[in-house]
């Protein structure tokens, strides 16, 4: 099966029902990193390059598509829109974004309730803050256990309690990264179906 990371990034700032005692450095704006993600068992691997409310993901393995296989997405959340690229066919199947399919870059959870801060901690080499997150996301309610960095605010780890779900970043660069990796390429058309959809995990 198919699955697309993009949908978590977000890049919202503390929402008002979180701690109001959390108070966390602003994350850098951009950054290239090493994303995985866990689901029920699965491993999903990609390389991300971060620019503003932008990114690009560069998968391991391609992700499915309803109109083949593609190995690059761009999100743009400017256009609330994923790029999905088909390389073979050169174009380019955009789908829409979720608010709760993003994944935190910075700490606010979409549909946050409350946030608890656990503790200092370290991960991926790094020291961070440990919090405990509810969420409710269309009724459904969740907790996290989320690891923030504490120098840049940047959400490093996130992992679901009430399912087998998590995303870790890794080998983290912040440098500024090029324009051209979040446009649409030369030589790509665009593909417009009433109802553009692909497999998620």
């Amino acid at each position: 099966m198919g699955v697309s990371l993009s949908a978590f990034l977000c890049w919202s700032g503390v929402s008002e029902a979180s701690d109001t005692n959390a108070a966390f450095p602003a994350a850098p704006s951009e950054f290239s990193a090493s994303l995985t993600k866990r689901v029920e068992g699965r491993r999903f691997e990609a390389q991300v390059f971060a620019k503003g409310d932008r990114i690009r993901l560069e998968y391991k393995y391609a992700v499915k598509t309803e109109l083949g296989y593609s190995s690059i997405e761009i999100v743009r959340l400017d256009k609330h829109e994923s790029w999905f690229l088909l390389a073979q066919r050169r174009q380019i199947l955009p789908v829409p974004v979720k608010p709760e399919e993003i994944l935190p870059i910075q700490p606010s959870l979409p549909g946050e309730k409350s946030r608890t801060l656990v503790g200092d901690a370290t991960t991926i080499g790094r020291a961070s803050k440990l919090y405990e997150v509810r969420v409710d996301y269309n009724g459904r309610d969740e907790r996290f256990y989320e690891w923030v960095d504490a120098e840049t605010g940047v959400v490093l780890k996130l992992v679901s309690q009430d399912r087998d779900w998590s995303i870790e970043y890794s080998r983290i660069r912040f440098s500024p990264q090029p324009d051209y990796y979040f446009e649409e390429p030369t030589g790509y058309r665009r593909w417009a179906p009433a109802s553009a959809t692909q497999e998620r995990g």
